[in-house]
């Protein structure tokens, strides 16, 4: 899906219908139109393009000739119950005339990236300044999913405290999972931006507000990431002792049950045997039996409630 954005007359970025120049093509899910435009029209390095389709990719910064390639990692909300959310590339690719933003992926970052341009008035002043307020809004909405990661940590949590099943632990498996995918691309979009820093020390005129913006988000993210990433591993330790508690508990009151359910049993088995006993010419020697067995089943009961076995 390709679209041709550029600023408006009173800010924020508008659609129009064909290439301009200056204009930025967004580009996401590209097919073989796409790919034909980015290598044959726009002569875009091959292995740019290639890095890009790379789920794996790192994000870093790539000049060949009169093309920069930035290459930043953003967060995205899969349709993998295993892995609910992850990490993608997302590549910026700009010369002189062309600003071009490759995404193999459909997100909601791009989308509100352009509405919020439109609500705040925001003008994309050059390629930096560009590449600068996305990098902004992929640490934003790295905070938005975190706080739905944290949602999900506490939904997990109750229904592990009364659980002794696997598959509520493994839960909490996947949303770790995540937040390893997390810290990662977030330590190496803080490597990646001061990198772009550097470049932009050496120019003049460059947004040192925006920069340092840019700068608390990630760290708020980096932070608040590792602060989930350690309380949810104290948590599965917690939750793997008390499963195993949980699974004792109830395999010491199905054993105390199968002593009591024992008692009458062994009491009929004994007054069963086909041997004179003193109760096999009475008439109500089987209610004895009966009473006597019932007695003895609810002793049992009281002693094992006594010493909180039951």
């Amino acid at each position: 899906m390709r679209s041709f954005l550029k600023n408006g007359v009173g800010g924020g970025l508008e659609r129009i219908e064909e290439w301009q120049e200056k204009c930025w093509i967004n580009i996401e899910c590209p097919d073989k139109n796409d790919e034909y435009l980015i290598r044959n029209k726009l002569n875009v390095p091959e292995w740019f393009y290639n890095d890009i389709e790379d789920i794996d990719e790192r994000p870093r910064i790539e000049v060949e000739d009169e093309w920069t390639m930035v290459l930043l990692r953003i967060p995205h909300k899969t349709k993998d119950e295993n892995l609910p959310f992850s990490t993608i590339p997302l590549g910026i690719i700009f010369n002189q005339e062309v600003i071009l933003s490759i995404c193999f992926f459909e997100t909601d970052l791009i989308h509100d990236f352009i509405a919020y341009t439109k609500r705040k008035n925001i003008f994309i002043e050059n390629n930096y300044d560009f590449v600068l307020k996305l990098l902004l809004s992929a640490s934003i909405w790295f905070l938005k999913y975190l706080k739905q990661i944290n949602l999900q940590i506490k939904t997990a949590e109750e229904k592990l405290e009364k659980s002794i099943k696997n598959e509520d632990l493994q839960t909490l498996l996947q949303i770790e999972k995540c937040l390893v995918y997390f810290m990662t691309s977030l330590k190496s979009n803080d490597i990646l931006l001061h990198k772009i820093k550097n470049i932009l020390s050496r120019k003049e005129g460059f947004d040192l507000e925006l920069v340092e913006d840019v700068e608390v988000e990630l760290k708020q993210a980096l932070e608040l990431t590792n602060i989930y990433s350690d309380i949810l591993s104290g948590m599965m330790d917690a939750y793997a002792s008390v499963i195993s508690n949980n699974l004792n508990v109830v395999m010491k009151r199905l054993t105390s049950i199968s002593i009591i359910l024992m008692i009458p049993t062994l009491i009929a088995s004994l007054y069963g045997m086909n041997v004179p006993n003193s109760f096999e010419n009475h008439s109500l020697g089987f209610w004895f039996i009966i009473l006597f067995s019932f007695v003895i089943s609810t002793s049992g009961v009281l002693f094992f409630k006594s010493r909180n076995w039951l």
